[in-house]
């Protein structure tokens, strides 16, 4: 249940104390014999606090170890692109990667304005940097990491590492580095080899890279921003206190935009924040009450923007606000994305697939089917789109989450990382060129489509539970029915590429649900969706809860 200040401004005694934050991190030092202070990378990386041991200097100066040893396993041996976000450990985790990659003499590339790098401008530079390069191989090819833990609060780290194809990691990789590093963490760090930053910068390692420039001055090559401007859409862009604050100041002057900034504040306490559904500083450009202060402006406050737009702290997701519509639901978004994109994008493959994971709205499978395009579903994670962005067989990939990316107008990839940035100026062409706001063409769809009910329940579930919820089979589920329809498909595998879902997804005619366990919590997390109604929602939810119970323990 959302807490009664969800959505209103951040008090004093909701915010952190940065000096001890960063204090811990160097202070603390984790226990690798207690699983929460390992290393362990999700779906964007590894994440956690400094002040519960869980993202500390030994963590970082461990993983960039293991990321060295391995991209020389790997062949890798041209520049590592390096960015970080705003968050408070931002800072001094990219200064202990830097010591690291520097003693290991490893070529690094840093913002030349000293300044935050979004996640998709640092996926666009390794992409421009390796598509110069002939032939099959790692040799001269870029790789990179992002330090952020995206929209996670204040007090939280992250980092994450990027290949040479521009995307998050496989399991493959992720596996190898964090099990290297939990070795280096084990043996006291002993084999990680390391020196003063002062002596770093002068080792003649590290270098420069204009990530602004080279992002937005490319932007034309993937979005019309001719007919923005032709158009005269007032765009209202809210940085949500992140790394695309210098970004969107300079989209606009460069590009002649009618866009304003809406709050060009830096902070690593998000003061200027309104608290999230539990009363936690969020930046969850997704989330109506993360982002009720652009929403009021919008709806409420007569601000004069036909689009405004969020984005997380490292910009890889986005929020579409209308003033018809307020915040619009991620899974309407990309529903609308879609429909507009293949219809308006003549170079693109026309046997190219629409991606989306199998939590997403089965509203896209029917728009898909309306394009007559494939439509490939694939399990949660951005990094099961990166081999169709690159190869063309899948232009658009999304997720329920917000997060999404496309190629340019001639199909070449532009990003293989999610890009907020990117999709929220496709709200304004989509304004400028159609005319409707990206809401009202959405409610053009469910007249079409038919309008459905969605959304996403935890449950408890102990370790033991959520691992067996893993390893489920279609066979270990007997249900032949739910909410009075008979299940069509019960899958642990993705229909799209055939790769484990990690849970279970269950569907009828008119309605599915999708249950997989939690990596920082313990319960579970149930996705469901009714063409039939909030009521028959509810029902597949109640019933979905008893059947992963009744086959968990």
């Amino acid at each position: 249940m959302a807490e009664n200040r969800a959505g209103t401004r951040a008090l004093p005694q909701d915010l952190i104390d940065v000096d001890a934050v960063r204090g811990a991190y160097f202070d603390v030092k984790p226990d690798p014999s207690d699983p929460d202070q390992r290393v362990a990378f999700g779906t964007s990386g590894h994440r956690g606090k400094s002040v519960n041991g869980s993202f500390n200097e030994d963590h970082i100066a461990a993983i960039t170890q293991a990321i060295v040893e391995y991209r020389a396993g790997q062949g890798i041996t041209g520049p590592l692109f390096l960015g970080k976000d705003t968050h408070a450990l931002s800072d001094p985790a990219q200064d202990t990667a830097l010591e690291v990659l520097a003693a290991n003499g490893v070529r690094v590339l840093v913002d030349a304005r000293t300044g935050w790098t979004p996640t998709p401008a640092l996926s666009h530079a390794i992409l421009v940097h390796n598509r110069a390069l002939s032939g099959t191989g790692n040799a001269g090819r870029a790789d990179g990491i992002v330090v952020t833990p995206s929209h996670n609060p204040p007090s939280d780290g992250g980092f994450k590492y990027n290949p040479p194809h521009g995307g998050p990691a496989d399991s493959d990789a992720t596996g190898w580095i964090a099990g290297r590093a939990n070795e280096l963490l084990e043996a006291g760090l002993q084999g990680v080899r390391r020196i003063p930053l002062g002596q770093a910068r002068l080792s003649g390692t590290i270098g420069s890279y204009d990530y602004l420039a080279a992002y937005v001055d490319d932007l034309p090559s993937v979005v019309n921003l001719d007919a923005i401007r032709s158009a005269g859409v007032r765009i209202g862009a809210d940085p949500m206190g992140g790394a695309s604050v210098d970004y969107w100041g300079a989209i606009g002057e460069r590009h002649g935009l009618d866009l304003t900034v809406v709050n060009p504040e830096v902070d690593p306490r998000w003061a200027f924040m309104t608290l999230d559904w539990d009363g936690k500083i969020r930046m969850d450009c997704s989330s109506p009450a993360a982002m009720a202060g652009l929403i009021s402006a919008v709806r409420d406050g007569g601000a004069a923007y036909d689009i405004a737009t969020g984005n997380d702290a490292d910009a890889d997701r986005h929020g579409i606000v209308t003033p018809d519509a307020g915040l619009m639901n991620p899974n309407h978004f990309l529903a609308v994305a879609i429909d507009y994109l293949y219809r308006n994008r003549p170079l693109w493959p026309s046997g190219a697939g629409v991606g989306k994971t199998l939590v997403s709205s089965s509203m896209i499978d029917r728009v898909a089917a309306s394009l007559g395009r494939e439509l490939v579903e694939v399990p949660v994670g951005f990094k099961w789109f990166v081999p169709g962005l690159l190869d063309g067989s899948g232009v658009f990939g999304g997720e329920e989450s917000a997060g999404a990316s496309f190629v340019r107008f001639d199909g070449t990839p532009w990003t293989t990382d999610k890009d907020g940035i990117l999709l929220a100026l496709l709200a304004s062409e989509i304004q400028a060129v159609t005319g409707r706001s990206p809401s009202a063409r959405y409610e053009e769809l469910t007249t079409q489509f038919g309008s459905p009910a969605y959304a996403r329940i935890d449950a408890a579930a102990n370790r033991a539970q959520k691992a067996a919820l893993g390893r489920l089979s279609a066979a270990d589920v007997p249900a032949t029915e739910l909410a009075g329809e008979s299940i069509t498909a019960k899958l642990t595998e993705a229909p799209g590429n055939g790769a484990a879902i990690g849970g279970l997804k269950v569907t009828t005619e008119s309605a599915w649900f999708a249950a997989r366990p939690s990596g920082t919590e313990d319960v579970y997390k149930i996705y469901a969706e009714s063409f039939k109604g909030a009521e028959h929602l509810a029902l597949v939810q109640a019933e979905a809860k008893a059947l992963v119970d009744s086959v968990i323990g």
